[in-house]
């Protein structure tokens, strides 16, 4: 057991000198001081525990308590801890890992570029896209679309990305250069000027209006999380993404998968596109790669996007960069984290889970709070509203539901909306590691029945 002093002490110095994510005091009266984790369950300083809803953030795919992920780890530092990835040298694990994805994903994914988180991937992919259009003599194709209620990341660009104003407020102004289009929302689409057809179609060619407002000549990429996370598990219908691929296709635009979340079977495939049978040109991938464990991150490049960095002449070459691009013991533990997955089949086993976990929450639409209840695999998304018959979104109420799941032993997230953020409003956000049993998913559906009823009485 690691040393454990006194919740105070570590309490204390979290007050005096810890910045949090999403830093904001009225959040943080009573935080957890998490100490360990097994599987599905998280335990507290205090000794309680608590089912783990949210695999942490997206991303403990294969559970806590992985002592081969540990491990692992520890003999790739005992060899070589770090080196540099730098053109010029490799180190094993990296050339492995690469090589593993590429045999995984896309059958037109072709190499890796390794980073260390999400936003850092997309900011690798926006800079890539750009250096794709300037080697092929299109240098005028810089700009890029994303969807309202997307999360990308919170760094610059990626932040300009990500289409949920709360992450602009303050930081703003933002980066030129990135357009908002509006997300395949089929609860809502008619908010968003749907006409009443094929609301995935409809939501696609909404992209193609606005890449023919700004001129093709000018955009480089579209940005799309298969399954949008963050912004309340919205599921596409079944013909947005083939458009979407279309749409880029006719209009010489890339198409940037953003599977930092929907990547390593969370979806019930190892990458989640693969359920509309669309390949994109970059996947950007983070989180379950290591299931945490270890920061890591990357993007793929298709076959196309890898050639224009290969054949680049020496005065145009790929000048970006990092440290840490291709760390061999995060790569060696991205390695063990893979050959868990594979060997436990845990994309079958998201499947499977998922579809049966869904149908159970879906129960939970008889309460009168719950407007929607939507997933794919492991990611679901409860979505709350004030009154079934006006869709009209409830905000706070999530606040009070998750208050009241934390005192029955559930973390999920919450997606809260907020005044002016309509149409979208609170949304309970579930994303269980994929080894959770069929009883612990029971038990959390309990909990978010127990929870519902409790917040609304």
């Amino acid at each position: 057991m690691l040393p454990q002093p006194p919740a105070s002490v570590v309490l204390e110095d979290d007050r005096e000198h810890l910045v949090h994510p999403l830093q904001f005091a009225a959040d943080h009266q009573r935080p957890l001081v998490f100490v360990r984790g097994q599987g599905a369950t998280l335990t507290d300083i205090e000794g309680n525990e608590y089912l783990d809803g949210l695999s942490c953030l997206w991303n403990v795919n294969v559970g806590h308590g992985r002592t081969e992920l540990a491990q692992a780890a520890a003999r790739q530092m005992e060899q070589l801890a770090f080196a540099s990835n730098y053109v010029g040298s490799v180190t094993i694990p990296s050339a492995e890992l690469a090589a593993r994805l590429v045999a995984l994903a896309y059958p037109n994914m072709r190499s890796v570029y390794f980073t260390t988180s999400g936003a850092e991937s997309n900011e690798s992919a926006f800079k890539t896209a750009r250096f794709f259009w300037k080697v092929n003599g299109k240098p005028d194709k810089v700009k890029f679309i994303s969807r309202v209620h997307g999360y990308h990341g919170v760094t610059m660009a990626a932040a300009s990305a990500t289409g949920l104003a709360a992450y602009h407020r303050m930081f703003a102004p933002l980066v030129p250069n990135f357009i908002q289009a509006p997300p395949p929302y089929p609860y809502r689409w008619a908010e968003y000027g749907g006409q009443g057809g094929d609301p995935g179609i409809e939501a696609a060619d909404a992209i193609e209006q606005i890449i023919l407002r700004e001129g093709p000549e000018t955009v480089a990429a579209v940005i799309a999380e298969p399954v949008q996370g963050a912004g309340g598990v919205i599921v596409p219908p079944d013909s947005y993404f083939p458009r979407l691929r279309e749409i880029c296709d006719r209009h010489d635009v890339l198409l940037i998968a953003d599977e930092i979340i929907t990547g390593f079977c969370r979806t019930g495939r190892w990458f989640a596109l693969d359920h509309w049978g669309v390949q994109p040109d970059i996947v950007s991938f983070a989180k379950g790669v290591t299931s945490g464990y270890l920061p890591l991150g990357g993007i793929m490049l298709s076959d196309r996007v890898h050639a224009a960095i290969l054949d680049a002449p020496a005065d145009l070459k790929y000048m970006h960069a990092a440290t840490y691009s291709g760390h061999p013991t995060c790569c060696a533990v991205g390695l063990a984290n893979l050959d868990i997955m594979e060997r436990e089949q845990l994309a079958d086993a998201a499947a499977t889970k998922g579809a049966r976990f869904l149908e159970n929450l879906q129960t939970l639409a008889e309460h009168p709070n719950v407007g929607d209840v939507r997933g794919l695999g492991m990611m679901c998304g409860i979505e709350l509203v004030e009154d079934k018959a006006t869709k009209a979104p409830a905000i706070g109420l999530g606040g009070r539901v998750l208050a009241e799941a934390r005192t029955r032993g559930l973390i999920p997230r919450l997606r809260g909306g907020a005044r002016g953020d309509a149409p979208i409003g609170d949304i309970i956000c579930l994303a269980p590691p994929l080894i959770t049993t069929d009883e612990e998913l029971d038990r959390i559906v309990a909990i978010l029945r127990d929870s519902l009823a409790a917040a609304t009485a």
